[in-house]
């Protein structure tokens, strides 16, 4: 008797693993960082993006893990993320910080998202592809709050009292990191690759710990790419999942971000300048920026000593360049008009960065009228005197 009791008592402490403390939270870290995957994998690149195919095999585990562990409906997801990327920070998006405020965003996050996910039109609307076949509609979509609960069962039968610790920590791991950092921080804070036309933020460069959704600028920029690391010193485990398994023949990528190429030595732009100039705007864009700092660091020396302007004015005027002009407020627009009058040279990169926009905002325009565009943009560029912009012109009618 006193012997069964204290088998009991023992199940009810460890469970039939037995595992230590330490143990513990490394199944638990290891569990959360598949949920991750799937989300990022199965619910984001694959589902709601199609930028790449996968297998049955791990398109249904997918499915089953994230009933087990989140109860998320895929068409409900995939239709939420959809809305968000085409009414993106505005009074639309189901959870922008930009409208809603980063608190809300960051700790009423899963609250918003649950909100939307009643909301018919925009399943109607954006809920198109999704799964529909009778496991879906008759397990995952119509019992979507069981399966968390059979989860919490599985965790406490494997390590008794700690396993509601374990679910809990499962439970929350979406709604934190998804709901909270990536759609409240992801918009907020963090730094931009590319100047996309929303507030996405790439928050770290390691896209570890949320299998790759931290590059949420490189996204936002490239929607539907299956791969969000841009530069070399990005990494995007989830982009490291998806080879593997295409190597063994359980995922087919279907998009990348465009890579431009070039031709280097060519005299002048001509259709296929144009036509990757237009293709690879973001790219275009990222490089002028680059060449606004050059030219930047050309006249600070005559901002600060000539025309004596405060160091305060200087550090707003200098992030306010890099900003995309269409997105300046009034104030901001006459900040800059004031450090104009002290450097022409700045003045003409701002401008000619307006004009260089007009290239892919082509709607009044036929391809011939935008390749003489270019051309003349090009030549009033190396005329300019200014060495930024003139390494700039050359690189840019050498793309082809």
């Amino acid at each position: 008797m006193d012997f069964s009791l204290h088998a009991v008592l023992q199940f009810i402490d460890q469970g039939l693993t037995g595992f230590s403390g330490w143990q513990t939270v490394a199944f638990t870290l290891i569990v959360t960082h598949i949920t991750i995957a799937a989300v990022t994998i199965y619910l984001h690149r694959h589902q709601a993006h199609r930028a790449l195919e996968l297998h049955a095999i791990p398109s249904h585990f997918f499915r089953f893990w994230l009933w087990l562990t989140t109860g998320q409906v895929t068409k409900q997801w995939a239709a939420i993320h959809r809305k968000h990327h085409a009414k993106c920070d505005t009074e639309e998006d189901p959870h922008s910080p930009v409208t809603r405020g980063i608190k809300k965003v960051f700790w009423e996050g899963a609250e918003l998202y649950r909100a939307e996910s009643k909301n018919q039109e925009t399943l109607d609307k954006y809920g198109h592809g999704t799964p529909d076949d009778w496991i879906e509609r008759n397990l995952y979509t119509r019992f979507s709050w069981q399966g968390v609960a059979l989860m919490l069962i599985v965790d406490l039968l494997l390590f008794g009292v700690k396993g509601v610790s374990v679910w809990g920590v499962q439970m929350l791991w979406i709604p934190v990191t998804a709901a909270g950092i990536i759609n409240g921080i992801g918009h907020y804070w963090g730094y931009r690759n590319f100047d996309c036309s929303d507030a996405a933020t790439n928050i770290i460069p390691l896209g570890l710990i949320i299998g790759g959704e931290e590059l949420h600028n490189n996204h936002h920029t490239y929607a539907t790419s299956a791969k969000l690391s841009s530069k070399w010193y990005e990494f995007d485990i989830g982009w490291g999942y998806i080879r593997m398994m295409e190597m063994v023949g359980l995922a087919k990528v279907k998009k990348l971000p465009p890579v431009p190429k070039f031709a280097p030595g060519k005299v002048q732009a001509d259709f296929d300048t144009l036509q990757s100039v237009i293709s690879n705007r973001y790219d275009v864009m990222a490089k002028y920026a680059k060449s606004i700092k050059h030219a930047w660091k050309e006249e600070l020396e005559h901002l600060k000593e000539k025309a004596q302007l405060e160091n305060r004015f200087l550090k707003s005027s200098r992030k306010l360049l890099q900003r995309e002009p269409g997105k300046l407020e009034a104030p901001q627009k006459e900040q800059l008009i004031e450090l104009f009058q002290h450097s022409k040279a700045l003045e003409t990169m701002h401008n000619m960065r307006v004009e260089l926009g007009v290239i892919w905002e082509r709607s009044h325009f036929t391809r011939d009228q935008l390749l003489q565009k270019l051309q003349d943009w090009c030549e009033r560029a190396e005329a300019s005197g200014i060495k930024s912009l003139q390494e700039f012109s050359l690189r840019l009618r050498s793309y082809a």
